[in-house]
């Protein structure tokens, strides 16, 4: 993993970003909903179940965002979340091979065809080609949300080894391989994905704990 100061920071501000919505959410749905907020006097019991309810409260909310959400809107998140993940698992498990010497580490390895190592641009590519394409050719916009999926999928493989198909030569472990560049769209990705559940959050709010809930803007 590279040791770019500016890069470890835009990975944490991305993750902190994302802790901190889903923290203040379930704060705020706490405060608002079914759960009794805490007394000093409350034994340790009575707190974790209280938190256990809003906990489960705040999921039924993002659930019944998520479901009252355009297509559209629901798509954007699907492909978000999907890029995002992957994202984080391609780092994860490449820096795990690479730990070992390109050896396999757990159920992570290398995709090698006779001496050819397929770089993870290549599946990447087909999974964006495959479901674009399926998303013009299907009637409608009822898949778009399921497609969105392998597309965001498909785009992380590929951006990842951005700097491979800029440079045309291996350079992924060097500091050339654009691993900033790569933690800003992760970043990007990764707010842009709150703000689109933040909304969501919103429309669940007012389904679950009723009116009163000032709506998304």
């Amino acid at each position: 993993m590279t040791r770019n100061p500016r890069t470890k920071a835009l990975g944490v501000v991305a993750v902190g970003g994302t802790a901190a919505v889903v923290a203040l959410e379930y704060a705020h749905v706490w405060r608002r909903g079914r759960a009794p907020i805490p007394v000093p006097s409350a034994s340790v019991d009575d707190v974790l179940a209280a938190s256990a309810e809003a906990a489960a409260e705040t999921v039924e909310v993002a659930v019944q965002g998520y479901r009252s959400g355009s297509v559209r809107e629901n798509a954007l998140f699907n492909l978000l979340v999907s890029f995002s993940a992957t994202f984080g698992l391609t780092r994860l498990s490449t820096h795990a091979i690479h730990r070992r010497g390109g050896g396999p580490a757990g159920p992570f390895r290398n995709l090698r065809i006779r001496s050819t190592h397929i770089h993870h641009f290549v599946p990447g590519i087909a999974l964006a080609f495959l479901s674009g394409t399926a998303a013009i050719l299907s009637p409608g916009e009822r898949l778009d949300p399921w497609l969105a999926i392998p597309f965001g999928a498909g785009a992380a493989l590929t951006l990842d080894e951005s700097a491979l198909l800029l440079q045309l030569e291996d350079v992924y472990w060097t500091e050339e391989g654009v691993v900033s560049v790569q933690i800003t769209l992760t970043a990007i990705a990764l707010l842009a994905a709150g703000a689109v559940a933040a909304r969501a959050l919103r429309r669940g709010e007012r389904e679950v704990l009723g009116e009163g809930v000032p709506s998304a803007t």
